[in-house]
C-alpha cells in the first residue's frame, strides 16, 4: 500500500487497541493486548505499571502488518480518564500509576471543597488533582505530573510535559479561558508539576528515531494530542455536526452531544470537555442495561424483544434503576425504582422496562437542552442495547428523532480520526 495511514491507540483498564485507517476513515487493521490487571495492595487503591502499558503499546503495533505500519503518518493516544503518574525530568516514572477508579485521594478531596469552584471536575477523590496532591502528600517527588495518554505519548518521542484539554479536566484545567486557573496555587503544589496543555487535534511531537525504525515508517510520524477514552469512543461513532448526539447503551445509560456552547452543572454530573471551538456535552443515568439484565438473560431479552410493539405505549410508568439512587437527569441520591405495577406478561413488563429507560434518554436530552446544550438532530448509539431493533423504533418514537446504530464505537477508532484531522472542529 502507498496511501497514508493513521493510528489510534486506545489504553483501557484491561488492553490496548490500536486502530489503523485511511484519510477516509476506513479501517484498514487492528490489533490488541491484554494488560496485567490492577493491582490493590490496600483498600480504596487501584495501581498499574506504566511500564506494562509500554510493553503492550509496542507489542500492539508490532501485531500491524508491516505494509501499514510503513505508511504510518500520524498518531494520536487516548487513555483512561483521571489516571495519573509522576514522571521525572525525562519521562521515567517514580510512582506507581493510580488508576481512575482509585480512590485514596478522600482527604484531598474534601480539602478541595474549601479551593476549587463547584464546576470544577476536581471533587472527587477520583480526580487527578486529587491524586495528584495525595502522591505530593506522601513523598512521591518528581518533575511531571502525566496521564496515560501523556506519558504513552512522551514513550513515543513527545516532550514530557505535554497534555491535553480533555484529560487536563479533571486535573483542574479550565477549557473555557484555555489556562490552569488562580486557584490551582492555594492547593500547595508546585505550578510546574502541570503540564502544558495541547488542544485536542494538535501536533505535539514526532515519532521517535527508534520507534520510526522499528516500524519501518516510511516517513517522519506526527504524534496528536488526544482525549480521553469515552471521549474517543464517542468520536468513533461519526457525530461532527452541532446537534450530533451519542448514546452508549452499556450498564448504564451515557448521554453526550455537540454543542455550541459549554455547559457545566456538577450537581447532575454534567461537564464539558472542549472539541476546537464546540464541546462535547455528557451526563449518565444509573439506568441502563444493568436493570435489563437483573430480570432477563440475553436470550429472552431477544427473543421477548421481538414481541413488543414499539409503536404503542405500554402503559406503565417506570423509572428503571439497579439500586437507589439517581443523580442524571434527576438529582436524587435516594430515588428509589420506580418498577410497579409490575404484570405476569413478561413481554408487557419488558415493554415498559424498554419505555423507562427511553424516557430517561429523553428527559436526559431536556435537561442538557434546558442547561444550554441543543436538542439532538440525530442520536447515534453504541453499546449492548442498540443492537435491539425494537427498543431503536421505541426510542425513536419517544424522543422524536432519528436514531441510528453507530458503525464504529472503538475508542481506538476515535482517537485515529483524531490522528487523519476527520474531526471537524
Amino acid at each position: 500500500m502507498s496511501h497514508p495511514v493513521f493510528i489510534g491507540i486506545d489504553l483501557g483498564t484491561s488492553g490496548v487497541r490500536a486502530n489503523a485507517i485511511d484519510r477516509e476513515g476506513e479501517l484498514l487493521a487492528e490489533s490488541r493486548t491484554a494488560l496485567p490487571p490492577s493491582t490493590q495492595p490496600r483498600p480504596n487503591y487501584q495501581e498499574q505499571q506504566p511500564v506494562d502499558w509500554w510493553k503492550a503499546v509496542v507489542h500492539t503495533i508490532d501485531a500491524l502488518p508491516a505494509d501499514i505500519r510503513q505508511e504510518i503518518q500520524a498518531i494520536t493516544v487516548d487513555g483512561t480518564s483521571g489516571t495519573l503518574l509522576l514522571s521525572d525530568e525525562q519521562g521515567k516514572p517514580v510512582s506507581p500509576a493510580l488508576m481512575y477508579n482509585d480512590q485514596r485521594a478522600q482527604t484531598e478531596a474534601v480539602s478541595l471543597a474549601d479551593i476549587a469552584p463547584p464546576q470544577a471536575a476536581v471533587h472527587s477523590p477520583n480526580s487527578a488533582l486529587a491524586k495528584l496532591m495525595w502522591l505530593e502528600n506522601n513523598g512521591f517527588a518528581g518533575r511531571h505530573a502525566l496521564h496515560q495518554a501523556d506519558w504513552i505519548a512522551t514513550q513515543l518521542g513527545a516532550p514530557p510535559g505535554v497534555s491535553d484539554e480533555n484529560n487536563c479536566l479533571k486535573l483542574g484545567y479550565d477549557p473555557v479561558t484555555r489556562r490552569w486557573p488562580d486557584w490551582i496555587d492555594d492547593t500547595g503544589l508546585d505550578p510546574n508539576l502541570f503540564p502544558k496543555v495541547a488542544a485536542v487535534g494538535h501536533t505535539i511531537g514526532r515519532l521517535s528515531s527508534e520507534l520510526r525504525k522499528r516500524w519501518d515508517c516510511r516517513n517522519p510520524v506526527s504524534l496528536i494530542a488526544g482525549t480521553t477514552d469515552s471521549n474517543a469512543a464517542t468520536l468513533a461513532t461519526g457525530i461532527n455536526r452541532t446537534g450530533d448526539a451519542a448514546t452508549a447503551l452499556g450498564s448504564t445509560l451515557v448521554l453526550k452531544i455537540l454543542s455550541g456552547q459549554p455547559v457545566f452543572a456538577p450537581e447532575y454530573g454534567i461537564y464539558s470537555h472542549r472539541m476546537g471551538g464546540r464541546w462535547l456535552v455528557g451526563g449518565a443515568s444509573n439506568s441502563g442495561g444493568l436493570v435489563l439484565r437483573k430480570y432477563f438473560t440475553e436470550e429472552q431479552l431477544k427473543r421477548l424483544s421481538g414481541q413488543v410493539d414499539p409503536r404503542r405505549d405500554s402503559g406503565l410508568d417506570y423509572y428503571p434503576l439497579p439500586s437507589p439512587g439517581e443523580r442524571f437527569p434527576l438529582n436524587d441520591p435516594q430515588l428509589r425504582p420506580r418498577l410497579n405495577p409490575r404484570p405476569e406478561n413478561e413481554v408487557h413488563f419488558l415493554h415498559g422496562l424498554l419505555e423507562g429507560i427511553a424516557r430517561i434518554e429523553q428527559q436526559g436530552y431536556l435537561r442538557l437542552h434546558e442547561l444550554g446544550a441543543p436538542f439532538p438532530g440525530r442520536i447515534l448509539t453504541t453499546g449492548g442495547g442498540a443492537t435491539n431493533e425494537t427498543w431503536r423504533r421505541l426510542r425513536e418514537r419517544i424522543i422524536g428523532v432519528p436514531i441510528r446504530k453507530a458503525v464504529h464505537s472503538e475508542a481506538a477508532y476515535g482517537a485515529a480520526l483524531i490522528a487523519a484531522g476527520r474531526i471537524a472542529w
